[in-house]
């Protein structure tokens, strides 16, 4: 039970489309180093939970410090993405991946790695949340739990970024790259804003 139910919670936090989503969404649908962003993500996701089952959520709730330059760290980053997002949404010749080279790979996963540890937001459902519900199955339950929880994270990723690419015949217009990239401009402006609100 605990297995599953670290399973389901971690699913249903995770399946929203947010920040790291929406870029792993992108990275699938241009296949572009998609192995390596969803490395990134689930084993982000592995080090984080397991950090919370260990403890690490207790004492990050106690830092004002570290809350505040997660929060403002976080929104400008997602400001900055949001802004090329647009940039993207405003040029049309730039929307078909045939069009021009892949992103650098070092470029793509320092961005990943943004999007994973700028995001206050991750902290706070895995290490804080989830590492919270799994202390509360004893000393047993609570790295079954976590089992449970790494999977979820892994099979989401993996789902996404690379079943993304069946959407790929729907991409191959540019009016679907525009209405995508404009619509994560707005979603990480927002994301941003919100993060910055009282």
């Amino acid at each position: 039970m605990s297995l599953l139910a670290g399973f389901a919670t971690t699913l249903s936090l995770i399946i929203a489309i947010g920040a790291q989503n929406a870029f792993v969404l992108r990275q699938g649908l241009r296949r572009e180093h998609v192995l390596p962003v969803v490395l990134i993500c689930s084993l982000s996701d592995a080090l984080l939970i397991s950090s919370g089952i260990a403890g690490l959520g207790a004492l990050l709730t106690r830092s004002e410090l570290a809350l505040d330059i997660a929060k403002y760290g976080g929104a400008a980053f997602l400001y900055v993405y949001a802004a090329f997002a647009f940039r993207r949404a405003l040029k049309p010749d730039s929307f078909s991946p045939s069009n021009h080279a892949p992103a650098a790979l070092r470029s793509v996963l320092l961005t990943c790695l943004g999007f994973t540890y700028l995001n206050p937001h991750v902290y706070l459902d895995t290490v804080v949340l989830l590492g919270s519900l799994a202390n509360q199955r004893g000393d047993d339950g609570r790295w079954i739990y976590g089992l449970g929880a790494v999977t979820a994270s892994f099979s989401w990723f993996f789902a996404l970024g690379f079943f993304a690419r069946k959407l790929t015949p729907l991409f191959a217009r540019p009016r679907a790259w525009q209405v995508l990239d404009s619509g994560i401009g707005v979603l990480m402006a927002g994301l941003a804003t919100w993060m910055l609100l009282p």
